[in-house]
């Protein structure tokens, strides 16, 4: 609280406020070594105006040049799990005896929740240099964790408009949505943290079924 307390002391002075947040991103970045995570996610439909909701566990090991191995295991509504690995994903769906593999920048469905999660891997300056950033101010995401809200808007044309990320007193942002340009969006919150524990690297390596049908996404 103390923290919120005297950083609102320069909530009139914006790009202060930017450059005090995205230095504590960086400075958490640097002595995060691993991360494990509950994990919801909110698609929202807007041309029908309704919410896809789906939860799981994470698991993040951020890796040298600002690279990451992610693994989430979706478990509700239904099992899934998804595995980044040098900018490629594999999505594999049990319960239809399926895998969507792909580049992580083509990413569609469940597979697009590490699109979210890339935000955890960029630098100030590489957030400076892509994004019209834009401090929103003091907002309590669910959980009732304090955070600071930032909205990104890219500079050069991409599939989406807008991300906005949530970022807790710490440097860690918890809460990250990209709305598409179509109004659909994707929300990411994550809770429960467990910080620099060890994880093998081998988790991420998501080993299919015999007979388990590939699919190019």
């Amino acid at each position: 609280m103390l923290v919120f307390n005297m950083f609102a002391v320069t909530e009139t002075k914006a790009q202060g406020a930017i450059n005090e947040i995205l230095n504590r991103m960086d400075a958490h970045y640097r002595a995060l070594t691993s991360l494990q995570a509950t994990v919801k996610m909110d698609k929202y439909n807007a041309q029908l105006d309704e919410h896809d909701l789906t939860e799981g566990t994470a698991k993040y090991l951020p890796l040298k040049g600002r690279d990451a191995l992610v693994r989430i295991d979706w478990t509700k509504p239904v099992e899934e799990s998804l595995a980044v690995v040098n900018k490629r994903y594999v999505l594999f769906r049990p319960r239809l005896g399926q895998a969507i593999v792909g580049k992580v920048e083509k990413a569609q469905g469940n597979a697009k929740s590490n699109s979210a999660l890339a935000f955890m891997n960029m630098s100030k300056a590489q957030l400076k240099a892509n994004y019209n950033v834009k401090y929103i101010g003091q907002e309590t995401v669910a959980g009732g964790i304090q955070t600071w809200h930032l909205e990104l808007t890219p500079k050069v044309k991409t599939s989406y408009k807008i991300a906005d990320i949530w970022v807790d007193g710490n440097g860690m942002p918890i809460q990250m949505r990209v709305t598409e340009n179509n109004n659909d969006s994707t929300t990411i919150l994550l809770s429960n943290l467990d910080k620099n524990s060890t994880i093998p690297t081998n988790v991420f390596q998501i080993n299919l079924p015999k007979g388990t049908k590939q699919i190019e996404g």
